[in-house]
Formats: structure tokens, sequence, C-alpha cells
């Protein structure tokens, strides 16, 4: 599967705002209801979360998504290293209990 393909199945589930949607970047907000779907079609392509997880994050994935805003307790990460291309998944719930802001990069 390819990144305009994972940006489709993200699209397809009815994203309640699509902020960014461009050849190397994807930004929306999805609602609570559809947290299961996100997370089934991410590891789909993903795998398991690159964070959390039992496994510390490579230093790699550590600069990569440095310029993004990072990644902290509470939010998810999904990462995929291609040779010289990195593509992730950035998961951002709000305080809201409600809505989750997504955020698919491929570098």
């Amino acid at each position: 599967m390819e990144f305009k393909e994972i940006k489709k199945e993200v699209k397809d589930l009815g994203c309640e705002t699509l902020r960014t949607d461009s050849d190397n970047f994807f930004e929306a907000v999805v609602i609570k209801e559809e947290l299961a779907k996100l997370h089934e079609r991410l590891k789909n392509f993903f795998g398991e979360p690159a964070f959390p997880s039992k496994e510390k994050l490579s230093f790699q994935a550590q600069e990569t998504i440095k310029g993004f805003g990072g990644i902290m307790p509470g939010q998810t990460l999904y990462f995929k290293n291609e040779g010289r291309d990195s593509t992730f998944a950035m998961i951002w719930p709000w305080q809201d209990g409600r809505h989750t802001t997504i955020k698919i990069i491929r570098k």
C-alpha cells in the first residue's frame, strides 16, 4: 500500500474535518467512534505502533518526527522506514475526549 492509498483509507472513514491533503502530508480530525477503524487501517499499513510500545523509539524515528511536534504520552505513532523515505502517522487525541487529529506524513 502506498502513501496515497493510506490517505484514501483514512478519508473513507468520514473525517469530521480535512485540514491538509497534499502529496506528502495529510491532516484531518476524526471523531471517537471512528478510532477503532482508524487504528485497524493504520496497523494494516504500518504494523504495530512504534509508540507506545515495549520497544524504545528508534533514533531515526525520533529525529524524523521532531519537526512535526514530536510524540508524547497519550498519543500514538505509527512509523515505517522504506530506505531513504519514512512514512508515519501521528494520532493526537483532544482533551474533549471526542476528537482526534491524525497526521500522515511521507518524508
